[in-house]
């Protein structure tokens, strides 16, 4: 008998049902950063919303942060997209995709990167074949905690694995050791004086995609504080990087309807 998982909830932005409904292509889950500790609003709801108002359908998810530890973010996203594979937030045409910021783009990363062994787990626990707990179409990771060995955010390491955690661990949950050419096109972006993620997260990003042979479009600015989100307003080129990204979606299937 299956042990199956309390769901959290998949949020989705007003509007959503509607576009969907009207023939938008595609749907985008976000997921907000905040260090595994907490969630950022502006970054999942706020994303959700504005992307919304750009004629794409999308939600956010309230995913598990501190004290719950690795897999359960990763199983409750995995649980997501199944779900709107599956039709129960209405019909998606196209490409699913996430977009994740900080430590929110780390779990994007390792959603994007889903191991076979993660999947089977997951599937055993919820009595479904893994094939149904498939990773997303489409990856987009702002600012995000890639790495957690190399230039690492310490916080979100300990809050994910807890203090004890093995180091083989954090290893095993660096994206840049999970990348293969399974991985869906991804966008990403950081700033290069971030003091918070360092930009080399990113780099790593764009390294590891590019060894996967798989599609990347990277995005480095000069300026711009860590946890800046849509950066709508914001002085400097940081402020065009939603742009850029809703160009990437358009072309990768994601779009308004007709």
């Amino acid at each position: 008998m299956s042990n199956t998982i309390a769901r959290v909830p998949l949020v989705l932005a007003p509007g959503a049902t509607e576009l969907l409904t009207a023939g938008a292509a595609g749907f985008i889950l976000a997921l907000a950063g905040g260090g595994y500790e907490n969630r950022s609003d502006h970054e999942g709801s706020g994303t959700a919303e504005w992307l919304t108002a750009q004629g794409i359908a999308a939600g956010h998810l309230d995913y598990p942060v501190a004290p719950a530890r690795y897999p359960d973010a990763l199983d409750q996203v995995l649980l997501a997209l199944a779900d709107l594979r599956a039709g129960m937030y209405g019909q998606v045409s196209g490409p699913i995709g996430v977009i994740g910021y900080s430590a929110g783009g780390h779990l994007a990363g390792t959603v994007a990167t889903a191991t076979d062994a993660e999947r089977a787990a997951l599937a055993v626990r919820e009595g479904v074949t893994p094939a149904t707990l498939a990773r997303p179409d489409l990856v987009t990771m702002g600012y995000p905690v890639f790495s957690l060995v190399g230039r690492a955010h310490v916080g979100s390491r300990l809050n994910l694995l807890g203090p004890d955690h093995a180091e083989e661990l954090a290893y095993a949950l660096s994206v840049e050791n999970r990348v293969d050419s399974a991985a869906p096109p991804a966008f990403v972006w950081h700033t290069a004086d971030d003091t918070t993620v360092p930009v080399e997260n990113t780099l790593a990003a764009v390294s590891a995609w590019r060894a996967a042979r798989v599609d990347v479009e990277a995005h480095v600015y000069p300026n711009g504080v860590h946890g800046v989100g849509l950066a709508l307003g914001e002085a400097g080129s940081v402020a065009t990087w939603s742009q850029q990204w809703l160009r990437w979606l358009n072309g990768q299937g994601v779009r308004p309807a007709a």
